[in-house]
């Protein structure tokens, strides 16, 4: 809870007695559970007019009491996507108070309580959770050096002009329909492309332009086959392959090739948490591609652009520790850290 702005006459006077026998500002403020402001203004009220007491004030007095600001901050922790239009009315119904949107958010905001985008998760069930927790307890002592045998790849999709709905405009009064302060977008959109790629500590597969639908015998004659078999053969006789339990990825077919080439694949748990580390190589990529001025005038340039990126990443790697050196950026895959998740499941 902040620190109070207002103190009653006992509390004022004691502030007085205290400064008169050389207590710092700073230690009575402490005291008095007040911000060091209001004990500065307090003593120089004090010298100025040797009273305690505040003066007069005009304006409209407050709508709400405490008891009224405990329902509004019990009610926006109780339900945190409740709107304050939500709240004013269970205010209404219940104390009989009428006050304004804004003055809920107000209290909510001296609550230390502002309106944010919410984290987006996955739904997980009691048996996610435990199948989730089961995996993390298997891995939790892995080293380094395990982690080094294991392949991590999956696809992403990049959209010609990314829907990103967190851009804001600089803009005055009346500039609404202003020349550099309207986005422009089509309206359905100018297309994308799905790319396929995998990393280890070790090695960077080719990134693969995937053209349409990524089917389980497209998966296993496209990349599976040429891409990901020659890669696994490079890490070493123990690698592991660890790709998620998209459709395509858990095919019959898909299992059936699986099972011949003898390619050991990790268990994934059914809607785990991504913790693939290739999702950093997406995000530098998205960033690197995001630089280029103009931006990529078509489809294809924006493919070229991936590829280039793609392949300009380089990978070093330090002991216990992968680095995608980015020039000006740099993400660090702690592959222990994978497994450290145990308590949040």
């Amino acid at each position: 809870m902040p620190p109070r702005r207002k103190l009653s006459d006992l509390d004022r006077g004691r502030a007085i007695g205290w400064l008169q026998d050389g207590v710092a500002a700073r230690q009575v403020a402490q005291r008095l559970a007040v911000g060091p402001s209001v004990i500065i203004r307090l003593k120089q009220r004090f010298h100025a007019t040797g009273r305690v007491q505040e003066r007069q004030r005009s304006g409209r007095p407050r709508v709400t009491r405490q008891r009224e600001d405990r329902f509004i901050q019990s009610q926006a922790m109780q339900q945190r996507m409740a709107t304050a239009n939500n709240i004013r009315q269970r205010l209404q119904a219940t104390t009989n108070t009428f006050v304004s949107g804004q003055t809920i958010r107000n209290r909510l905001h001296n609550f230390g309580l502002r309106a944010r985008r919410p984290v987006r998760g996955t739904t997980l069930t009691a048996n996610h959770r435990a199948a989730r927790r089961a995996w993390c307890t298997q891995h939790v002592r892995w080293q380094p050096q395990h982690w080094a045998q294991v392949l991590f790849p999956d696809e992403s999709r990049f959209c010609l002009e990314p829907a990103d709905g967190r851009i804001r405009v600089w803009r005055r009064r009346g500039e609404r329909f202003a020349e550099g302060a309207v986005l422009e977008r089509q309206r359905f959109g100018e297309g994308s492309v799905m790319v396929w790629g995998g990393i280890s500590t070790r090695l960077r597969t080719p990134l693969y332009h995937v053209v349409g639908n990524l089917t389980g015998v497209r998966y296993q004659n496209v990349i599976l086959q040429p891409l990901v078999v020659p890669a696994l053969q490079a890490i070493g006789p123990r690698a592991i392959l660890q790709d998620d339990n998209a459709p395509p990825h858990r095919s019959a077919a898909v299992n059936t090739f699986i099972q011949q080439a003898r390619v050991n694949r990790m268990l994934w748990p059914a809607n785990s948490p991504d913790l693939n580390p290739i999702e950093h190589m997406w995000d530098e990529l998205c960033r690197r591609v995001q630089q280029h001025h103009p931006p990529p005038a078509n489809l294809g340039q924006l493919l070229q652009w991936l590829q280039q990126e793609w392949n300009g990443v380089a990978l070093h790697t330090t002991e216990g520790t992968r680095v995608i050196d980015t020039d000006s950026h740099c993400c660090e895959f702690h592959f222990r850290g994978l497994s450290r998740l145990t308590h949040s499941y």
